[in-house]
C-alpha cells in the first residue's frame, strides 16, 4: 500500500501563491506518475497536473497552465504543486494521486485525503 498525505493548503487572496506538498510513504515507487486533482463544491473532481516517475514529463490542465508548476523529489518521496497568481476559481480541495501518467482520474490508484485551498477575491 502507498499512503499519500497532502499539506500546504490555506486561505489566500487572489493573486497570491501557495505551494502544496504530497508526501508518500509505505510501498513507495518512483516509477509511479504523480498528479494533482481538485474538486470544488458541487463539481466533479478535475485534473490539474501530472508528472512522470522520472520527473521529465509534465502535463497541465489549460486552466492552470502558466500559473501552476508540478515537481517531485524522489529522494524525499514528495511531489509539489507551486500555485501562483491564484484566482477565486482555483478554490477547491486538492488531491494528490499516484498511478499511471495521464489526465484521467481512472489512471490513478492511490489517493490522499485532500487539502483545502480557498482564494478570496
Amino acid at each position: 500500500q502507498l499512503q499519500l498525505v497532502e499539506s500546504g493548503g490555506g486561505v489566500v487572496q487572489a493573486g497570491a501563491s501557495l505551494r502544496l506538498s504530497c508526501a508518500a510513504s509505505g510501498r513507495t515507487d518512483s516509477s509511479y506518475a504523480m498528479a494533482w486533482f481538485r474538486q470544488a463544491p458541487g463539481k466533479e473532481r478535475e485534473f490539474v497536473a501530472t508528472i512522470s516517475g522520472s520527473g521529465r514529463d509534465t502535463y497541465y490542465a489549460d486552466s492552470v497552465k502558466g500559473r501552476f508548476t508540478i515537481s517531485r523529489d524522489n529522494a524525499k518521496n514528495t511531489v509539489y504543486l507551486q500555485m501562483n497568481s491564484l484566482k477565486p476559481e482555483d478554490t477547491a480541495v486538492y488531491y494528490c494521486a499516484a498511478g499511471l501518467y495521464g489526465n484521467s482520474r481512472y489512471r490513478y490508484v492511490y489517493w490522499g485525503q485532500g487539502t483545502q485551498v480557498t482564494v478570496s477575491s
